[in-house]
């Protein structure tokens, strides 16, 4: 089949692309953010409407549409296929032409704070921040220079990380009210309360101390437990390590990972200052000991999980199977006989070692699990030849 050379252009710097890129995102991301001005009450997180500077985000919304117009332009006139300059410049002119920057905020701000949202403004804020860290970090200090950001099955990883941002209130109710519900009755108020009497830093280390320990088991329970396993699976099918792979998680296993580790949280009554302190640490190391850097830290590694230690937690070798399930605290594997770190080693590959192929895209992978389990899907040897 004849093939347009234009799949052949080149991506390198001043090729277009990278503006090209560019323009697309931020102005996807634009549109995004006035879609959040015209339906806040249906787009937005109740606890972040009431904090943000409006005047701060208007500036930055009127940046980011200059910017995705300008790239837009400059892509367009360097390269020969103009998709992506076409669409960034068409979704700022969408903007635009919908309120752009100025658009006074749409009705029903103040509404239930129970009430049914889904958390775009959630998804534009992380993916602006994460994109902004994490990529200049990956190009500069790459463990695998030759991967690209737009490495293989990227968008499937991108749909992971938007619809758990997107439906955050979905995932918070199957994580946190099943603990608040199922398990009320071993919160005591006096224990609450001497907790509640310790210091911040005290907290912060509990907090991180026992849901570590408690992520531990039952992460795995996940690689022990056939039908555990076929959801925990789709995290590991990832083949490439980058910022952006950590989000490849099916709803079931966030749903009983996170739900079983909120529960001594919960019973314990832990403030609510280092509590929301370790939520952003376990958001930013969850992401970080995923991402395609370098960085070894020396005996820190040994405290605190690095990407080094994680990675070889999703090898394809044999010595890398079944090692290193501790999010936070890699002493926890030494102590359970499950540690793996080879000095100056990195793994040389990711993914399944045995089994079929996970499908690519969020909906296959999501209905995946559910379908009847055979030895090869489930990762079990295939019976003996009778013969």
């Amino acid at each position: 089949m004849r093939m347009s050379l234009r799949s052949f252009e080149p991506r390198h710097f001043g090729t277009g692309w990278m503006s090209g890129v560019g323009s697309a995102a931020l102005g996807l991301l634009g549109l995004g953010a006035v879609a959040c001005f015209h339906y806040p009450s249906l787009l937005t997180v109740p606890e972040l409407r009431s904090v943000y500077p409006l005047p701060y985000v208007r500036a930055l919304l009127h940046l980011v549409l200059v910017g995705a117009f300008t790239l837009g332009v400059v892509s367009i006139y360097l390269r020969q296929n103009k998709a992506l300059g076409t669409a960034g410049i068409t979704a700022t002119l969408i903007a635009a032409v919908l309120g752009g920057s100025q658009i006074p905020v749409g009705d029903g701000v103040a509404v239930d704070a129970n009430a049914p949202y889904m958390g775009l403004d959630w998804f534009l804020l992380n993916m602006i921040v994460y994109s902004a860290v994490f990529i200049p970090l990956e190009r500069l200090f790459a463990q695998r220079p030759t991967q690209s950001t737009f490495r293989a099955a990227w968008r499937t990883d991108l749909a992971y990380f938007f619809v758990s941002a997107l439906f955050v209130q979905v995932t918070t109710l199957l994580t946190m009210k099943p603990a608040m519900v199922l398990f009320q009755w071993a919160a005591y108020p006096e224990i609450q309360a001497w907790v509640r009497e310790r210091s911040f830093v005290a907290q912060f280390i509990g907090i991180l101390v026992l849901t570590d320990l408690t992520q531990y088991w039952i992460h795995r329970a996940f690689h022990s437990v056939p039908a555990l396993w076929r959801f925990h699976q789709i995290h590991h099918s990832a083949e490439s390590m980058d910022w952006l792979a950590g989000s490849r998680l099916h709803l079931v296993d966030v749903a009983v990972t996170r739900g079983l580790t909120y529960v001594p949280i919960y019973v314990l009554g832990f403030s609510e200052a280092p509590l929301f302190a370790y939520v952003a640490f376990v958001s930013i190391q969850a992401t970080f000991i995923h991402a395609n850097v370098r960085f070894k830290f020396g005996p820190l590694a040994w405290v605190v999980a690095t990407p080094q230690f994680h990675h070889w937690h999703h090898g394809a070798e044999t010595e890398a199977i079944d090692k290193n399930f501790a999010v936070h605290l890699p002493v926890i594997d030494w102590l359970f006989g499950t540690f793996h770190l080879p000095k100056g080693r990195w793994p040389a590959s990711y993914g399944l070692a045995h089994g079929e192929p996970i499908p690519e895209g969020y909906v296959r992978q999501f209905v995946y699990p559910f379908k009847s389990a055979t030895p090869a899907a489930s990762d079990e040897p295939p019976p003996a030849d009778p013969r």
